[in-house]
């Protein structure tokens, strides 16, 4: 005879662990051997936890050439460098490494060759830099960025020679450097002007911004990994060094548990299931030797979204979903120029970096070339575009950024009707190639080098063109397919292969519909919840956005804010300040907004939503 729960039931697994969303999400960090000599500005190299390196270094007021290598269990001194200094380029394994750059009193560009005993003089730079990032191996490295002035330059190794390949987009120093000289990664760093959380790929021939970390760092360590596969951990660059740890898995970036000593600037090595961390300094001006090791759980068990299990640890049935915040808006720093319809950098950021170009006022009918920065708290003006918009969009970081098409007031006809395209380098704008079709009111997303401009108006008649979509690949736009709806003063955001748009005027009234881009066509999906036109978003993908505000027709404007999963719209926190055609950035989980209408505001407000996917136990009432 059938038992019932044969024929109707199902299996629950047991687990001795909750499941996690990732192996390294299991890691904890413990104590390892101390170094023999305490200092920071130290460079060490992604080898393997049991087989590391560290060279250079500050110990305590003065550049050292002590050189250390690691088993796993104890640090051993080695042979010292040829020449004592501090913020070197490091890269290669424990027996094979190139030590390049660094200071002693002043930049150098002394680069020393290791073969597991002794160094050896080699080649030298062609500029001399400190606090640049290194990656590769002993015959296939690359070094970039730096200061001595701040700098974005990228010199390849080929064993015998340096040569100036491609530039990273902004200047980087104090950065964190992995990977190899076909895929490398720098991330975070101090540049004069952009975002210390700033993450740039490497292909083997040009740098493209990707998705930025969840906090800026300075000193941070490269602790271990490739391109795609990284931990990252420390910062010493703030009021106070932190403990903080991220891990990136090609796309996005996790907060991982900390390490327990607080430091930048220390040496790293290994893999990203098995790294560690040593030396740096734990206060200013301050110097440690203590050396910690991360180490993921061997029970390891991915967690699956709807999964039911049995924890035998704690005895409890649990569930793994989704868990949203309540999200909420909140007041951030005024803009200095009252404004709406300004270009946006809609594809990065979050909620504390962005960046507003352009822009205009109803009464008087006036566009503007004003250009802020904002850091989270303050905007800040810096130089201004070379021409006047309104109505534009654009694409980017501050440290890297579009402002693409736009009109110019009063009038919103074809006599006002721009195609150029500016960019940003986070101090002076430079004009590029222009769009195909000039128009206003449209959307923007991706990167400074590869960014998708889409809808709008413009042409003759004014009204044409609503549905057509362009791409930038880092020197021209080329049109590619069209949207489904066509459709002007629509929200968009997200990257050039991998968009969203929502909202907007067909012509006339507003829309609810919603497309999203896979990098060729656009796919129509479920529809926002309220009809609005003039909407804002922040999304760094089409699986998870967010859409605030805008104009619903007669009688007036929004503030209903609606957040995207990927399948569905689901009407979360109000804006404080119901409006449309602002400026907007960010993410599903952290954006702001700032201006727009009516009466083109200065107030800029902030979204957090602390959405996360976690192991409930399931509760029977």
């Amino acid at each position: 005879m059938a038992k019932y729960k044969t024929e109707k039931g199902f299996a629950v697994q047991t687990l001795s662990s909750d499941p996690a969303a990732s192996i390294q999400s299991t890691g904890t960090w413990a104590s390892g051997g101390n170094l023999n000599t305490s200092r920071w500005v130290v460079s060490g190299f992604a080898g393997t936890q049991t087989a590391n390196l560290l060279m250079g270094g500050y110990s305590p007021s003065a550049p050292v050439a002590k050189t250390e290598s690691y088993d796993g269990t104890t640090w051993t001194e080695k042979n010292d460098m040829n020449t004592s200094r501090r913020s070197i380029a490091g890269f290669g394994t424990y027996t094979a490494a190139i030590g390049a750059d660094g200071r002693t009193t002043t930049s150098v560009n002394n680069v020393e060759s290791w073969d597991g005993t002794n160094w050896t003089e080699t080649t030298e730079t062609n500029q001399s830099f400190e606090e640049r990032g290194g990656l590769g191996t002993q015959t296939a490295g690359l070094v970039n960025g730096g200061q001595a002035p701040y700098d974005n330059k990228n010199e390849n190794w080929n064993g015998s020679a340096w040569t100036e390949v491609g530039d990273l987009n902004a200047d980087h120093a104090n950065h964190a450097a992995l990977g190899t000289t076909t895929a490398g990664l720098v991330a975070g760093g101090q540049p004069p002007s952009g975002s210390p959380q700033l993450v740039e790929l490497w292909n083997g021939s040009a740098w493209t911004e990707t998705t930025e970390m969840n906090g800026g760092r300075i000193y941070g360590s490269s602790c271990g990994g490739t391109s795609t596969d990284a931990i990252i951990s420390g910062d010493g660059g703030g009021p106070a060094p932190n403990t903080s740890v991220e891990y990136w898995n090609g796309t996005s970036w996790t907060e991982l548990n900390d390490i327990a000593t607080a430091r930048g600037a220390a040496g790293g090595g290994g893999t990203s299931t098995a790294t560690l961390v040593s030396g740096g300094n734990p206060a200013p001006g301050g110097t440690t030797n203590v050396t910690e090791e991360f180490t993921t759980s061997s029970a390891f068990k991915p967690q699956n979204l709807g999964q039911v299990y049995f924890n035998s640890g704690s005895n409890a049935f649990k569930v793994t979903k989704t868990v949203f915040g309540t999200g909420a808006w909140s007041s951030g720093g005024n803009l200095n120029q009252s404004r709406s319809q300004g270009g946006n950098n809609a594809s990065g950021g979050s909620a504390s970096i962005g960046l507003v170009s352009g822009g205009q006022s109803y009464s008087p009918g006036i566009s503007y070339n004003n250009t802020e920065i904002y850091n989270g708290t303050t905007w800040t003006e810096v130089n201004n575009l070379t021409s006047t918009r309104g109505y534009s969009t654009g694409a980017g970081t501050p440290a890297g950024a579009l402002v693409v098409s736009g009109v110019m007031a009063p009038s919103p006809g074809p006599a006002g009707g721009r195609a150029n395209v500016e960019s940003f380098d986070g101090t002076n704008w430079t004009e590029v190639n222009d769009v195909n079709q000039s128009r206003g009111q449209g959307a923007g997303a991706g990167t400074q080098t590869s960014a998708i401009f889409v809808g709008g108006e413009g042409g003759s008649p004014w009204n044409d063109n609503k549905n057509k979509t362009e791409l930038w690949d880092g020197s021209s736009w080329t049109e590619v397919n069209n949207l489904s709806d066509g459709r002007t003063l629509l929200g968009g955001a997200g990257l050039s292969t991998s968009a969203i748009v929502a909202g907007g005027n067909p012509g006339p009234g507003a829309t609810a519909n919603a497309e999203t881009w896979d990098g060729t066509s656009w796919t129509e999906v479920n529809n926002l919840n309220t009809s609005r036109m003039g909407t804002n978003m922040g999304a760094h993908s089409n699986t998870a956005a967010v859409a605030f505000g805008g104009y619903l027709g007669p009688p007036g404007n929004t503030g209903v804010t609606e957040s995207w999963d990927g399948t569905s719209w689901t009407e979360v926190a109000d804006l404080g300040t119901a409006r449309y055609n602002g400026t907007s950035a960010g993410s599903s989980t952290s954006a702001w907004l700032a201006g727009g209408s009516p009466g083109t505001p200065n107030a800029t407000e902030e979204w957090t939503d602390p959405a996360t996917v976690t192991n409930t136990t399931i509760t029977v009432s």
